[in-house]
């Protein structure tokens, strides 16, 4: 049997010759099997890595979440771990992986950042976009992303014939070439219906683009995105300030106002309703900010200690 420096050099030397792998993924590899030896020869110094059990990773997994260790780190040293015991299976060091049993921690996935609807309506309502049919170009697409949750490509493809006036739907194709329709209200209707008027009588398209620049060409994607930055700025300091940040909080203000789950799931364009639970956690939040402020017995003062015998 291989003892543990033989493990380990034995390991890092199929990696180095057999693999090819770099010398920096090398070192990488080898700082975390290292680590792992000197957790589990501190536990018990006739431990090997033949020896070790399933317990034992977990406890190593354990020890380095509670050092603040991100869940992406630990559940790369535990591939590094995976990636050896495997070469051990092979070399016929082990009979069975202790990896089998082993489960790295989940990543903490980040809520969606969100303007707030007052937020929102400052910047459809009060703030002043220039005069003529470019400011009420930037104005729509502000307010089609927030009332649509449509994405920037979606968007940045949709030409006239997408939008049925009548019938107040947008026809969208999204990912994968799939296309859905999005219902909108009346507000955005005339939106649309104005803005429409003045691009004719100003600009001569290149085809049949909703959204154009000076020269009548599709708006690029890049440009939305800085336009969308540019003007969000105004109402906001948070350092998200893009089109998704818009779909974001579409999807929230929709939950927040209790529509339904999978009516928003559709209106998206999300395949499973799983995606679209992210927001029920944003709006969780909110309520947690709602209660602590609004609650009498969150809102209280703290007693001061009772220093009296």
């Amino acid at each position: 049997m291989w003892g543990s420096e033989m493990v380990i050099e034995s390991f890092l030397d199929y990696l180095r010759l057999e693999r090819g792998y770099s010398l920096k993924t090398i070192t990488s590899y080898e700082t975390d099997l290292r680590e792992f030896q000197q957790f589990f020869e501190s536990l018990d110094s006739s431990l090997t890595f033949q020896t070790v059990d399933a317990d034992i990773v977990r406890n190593w997994s354990m020890s380095l979440m509670s050092q603040g260790i991100k869940a992406s780190s630990v559940n790369r040293k535990l591939s590094a771990l995976r990636s050896l015991y495997h070469f051990l299976l092979r070399k016929g060091e082990v009979s069975v992986t202790p990896m089998q049993k082993v489960k790295g921690p989940k990543k903490k996935k980040p809520l969606p950042t969100f303007l707030r609807v007052e937020d929102m309506d400052h910047l459809l309502d009060d703030v002043c976009f220039p005069p003529g049919w470019e400011g009420a170009r930037d104005r729509l697409i502000l307010q089609m992303f927030y009332e649509t949750g449509m994405r920037r490509a979606e968007l940045v493809g949709l030409d006239e014939k997408d939008v049925d006036l009548y019938r107040m739907q947008i026809k969208v194709t999204g990912k994968r070439n799939k296309q859905r329709m999005i219902p909108f209200g009346d507000d955005l209707r005339k939106a649309i219906e104005q803005y429409v008027e003045q691009k004719r009588q100003m600009v001569v398209s290149e085809g049949d683009a909703l959204f154009v620049d000076k020269k009548g060409a599709r708006v690029k994607p890049a440009w939305v995105y800085t336009m969308v930055r540019r003007n969000l700025s105004r109402v906001s300091t948070q350092k998200k300030r893009s089109p998704h940040v818009l779909r974001h909080t579409f999807a929230t203000a929709m939950l927040n106002n209790n529509a339904e789950l999978e009516a928003v799931k559709e209106i998206l364009g999300h395949s499973s309703v799983s995606t679209t639970e992210i927001y029920t956690h944003t709006t969780f939040e909110e309520l947690k900010k709602a209660y602590s402020t609004a609650h009498p017995r969150e809102r209280c003062e703290p007693a001061e200690p009772d220093n009296t015998d």
